[in-house]
């Protein structure tokens, strides 16, 4: 191919005509490397589409696609550069790189792992995805238990390690660095470290520990310590709980399992208890059909279990107190509500219709004649 004179003339080392060549390899590679992310990022799930049921190809793209721009990008500048030739010094050494050079081909060398790492990522991304799909796919719930609280937590532990083999070998190839030397000379320096790290190992530790024994899992309503939460996820290092107020606490996995841990999902019923108080002047058959009453509508109502106690308990200078106890057959929150609610409207409506009254309340009008 024959170029102009005009573009042979040399700038800085270089002909024209070669920062010419650069400049097309730059324009093709920028235009074509969303082209190219999205055919690579095709292949490989027609290649994997037997073993990724339930994830789709836009899910697959949506991950890889940005980190393979990047790889193709860093690819396009390599051949655009390496047409040109690198301007030495005056002064510079016969068979020593300048370190202008050296440099940049290192910063070149850090962001090509950089990227493979970030390409390494998203795909473990992808892999947990497609395992998460694959078990939702299952009837089993303690199956579907296991996956949400294993997912997350495996998925922390693989990037970890995806992200140590990225330092080690940025350490071996950008800095030199003689990996193995390093390992093995750790000594006490490691030791040091391992004191430093004591609490991210504590944390370590307890995630398997909770991970084996299963105190809980994700949904489940726990209260650990002076926390109390619906847990969403359980991760490499800590737990997150949602509170009732809505907010997201991130407590550490050994505060977990190092506190008593009450896990509140696991309850067969929620116990309702209280004391009510009436005044000197409702008289003791009045307190019999109250208590009567009241023991009849607890009982009746569907949720309620047949663990139901109402009892004369004491009699103080305030006032007759009479204790209630009962449980509610679930696990919800709000029902439970819901129920405590309506059982109060009813237990008022009978010391109403029997006449009674609470202490430092005026007592209510006597039952008409020929009522009930």
């Amino acid at each position: 191919m024959t170029f102009p004179p005009f573009l042979h003339r040399e700038v800085l080392g270089n002909a024209l005509s070669q920062y010419l060549i650069a400049a097309l390899i730059l324009l093709v590679g920028a235009g074509l490397r969303q082209l190219l992310s999205r055919l690579l990022s095709k292949v490989l799930f027609r290649l994997t589409k037997r073993y990724t049921a339930g994830v789709t190809e836009r899910e697959l793209h949506d991950l890889l696609i940005q980190p393979l721009s990047v790889l193709f990008l860093l690819a396009t500048l390599y051949l655009a550069f390496s047409v040109l030739r690198y301007p030495l010094p005056p002064d510079a050494v016969p068979g020593v790189e300048p370190w202008p050079k050296v440099a940049l081909l290192r910063l070149f060398l850090l962001g090509v792992i950089a990227t493979i790492t970030w390409v390494a990522l998203r795909l473990v991304d992808f892999a947990l995805l497609v395992v998460q799909r694959r078990g939702e796919l299952r009837e089993t719930p303690a199956i579907r238990r296991l996956d949400h609280q294993f997912l997350p937590f495996a998925k922390d532990l693989l990037k970890v390690l995806v992200i140590i083999i990225g330092l080690m070998v940025v350490l071996g190839e950008v800095f030199g660095v003689n990996v193995t030397a390093l390992i093995g000379g750790l000594g006490i320096g490691g030791l040091a470290v391992a004191f430093a790290a004591k609490e991210s190992l504590e944390n370590l530790i307890a995630s398997f520990t909770i991970f084996l024994d299963q105190p809980f899992g994700v949904g489940d309503l726990v209260t650990a310590g002076d926390v109390s939460g619906t847990v969403e996820k359980i991760g490499f290092r800590s737990t997150r709980l949602r509170t009732a107020e809505k907010s997201y606490v991130t407590v550490p996995n050994k505060s977990m399992i190092d506190k008593p841990l009450d896990n509140l999902s696991l309850r067969t019923s929620r116990r309702v208890g209280f004391t009510l108080v009436f005044d000197q002047k409702t008289t003791s058959a009045q307190l019999h059909a109250i208590i009567a009453g009241s023991l009849e509508a607890m009982q009746a109502h569907p949720l309620v279990t047949q663990d139901v106690q109402m009892k004369f308990n004491a009699l103080t200078p305030a006032g007759k107190e009479v204790t209630v106890q009962y449980f509610v057959d679930t696990t919800s929150y709000d029902e439970y509500l819901n129920v405590k609610e309506d059982l109060n409207y009813r237990i008022i409506e009978v010391v109403e219709q029997y006449g009674g009254a609470f202490a430092g309340t005026a007592p209510a009008p006597a039952p008409v004649a020929g009522k009930v």
